[in-house]
């Protein structure tokens, strides 16, 4: 029987997930999704996404493939899964693709978006969705810093350690913050993120935001190259990977 290379869009919430990449003493979306795969098909199967997502981060759209010889076709297996799948995991597209098609390897661009609930109250319902922070924040300040950070630079000072990226380098094609109601929403778009990198980013920013830094300080901190001149790491439940672009 042939082998079918299949391309899957999902949504999930990472709050009770030790992120995307299985583990052996852990509960992992790749893992969850690999096994239920395994029951309807009745064959291992190797879940390739579009980047690995750390404990606690949520995706509105991560993508993945993976190859598979079941003659089962794309939307019935879209269907099994989410029938099967606990409810903060959701397939939302399913299709064949070419045999060459590679979740990681062909992204050209993938968006994330952070969220900050800032105000004096915070809400039990967005605890595991948002950063809270009581003290007011800058905003002027934190969008003039992060416009430091398009274009393409070295990026370093946002990477943690344990990085499997070899070239720091990346392309940023858009860094823009907007503020609904009491949140304040950064969005990050580029060729490709470093360990943490996003997390990294808007700790610095929210500094800045604090009156910490400034614009220059952030610039100074970019040409650094150097992890520990720049803020702390964001809290892991206000990321949400948005998109992914090939």
């Amino acid at each position: 029987m042939d082998a079918h290379n299949i391309k899957l869009t999902l949504s999930y919430d990472g709050t009770g997930y030790h992120g995307w990449q299985r583990q052996e003493n852990g509960v992992t979306i790749q893992g969850v999704i690999e096994e239920k795969i395994r029951t309807m098909t009745g064959e291992p199967v190797r879940l390739i996404a579009s980047g690995r997502t750390d404990a606690g981060v949520h995706a509105l759209n991560q993508v993945c493939n993976f190859i598979t010889r079941s003659p089962i076709d794309p939307q019935a297996i879209k269907a099994g899964l989410n029938s099967m799948l606990p409810g903060d995991i959701v397939i939302t597209g399913a299709q064949y693709v070419p045999m060459e098609f590679h979740s990681r390897y062909r992204v050209k661009s993938k968006l994330y978006e952070y969220r900050i609930l800032n105000r004096p109250d915070p809400d039990v319902f967005l605890r595991n969705y948002t950063w809270y922070i009581r003290r007011p924040l800058n905003r002027d300040e934190m969008t003039k810093s992060l416009s430091v950070l398009t274009g393409t630079h070295d990026f370093s000072s946002f990477r943690s350690a344990g990085s499997e990226n070899i070239n720091p380098v990346r392309t940023v094609s858009r860094a823009e913050l907007y503020c609904p109601d009491n949140q304040i929403r950064i969005i990050i778009e580029a060729d490709g993120f470093l360990r943490h990198m996003v997390r990294n980013i808007v700790g610095t920013i929210v500094d800045a935001g604090m009156g910490r830094l400034d614009a220059n300080d952030i610039k100074r901190i970019l040409e650094a190259r150097d992890r520990r001149e720049a803020g702390r790491k964001a809290p892991a439940q206000g990321l949400f990977l948005v998109s992914v672009t090939y």
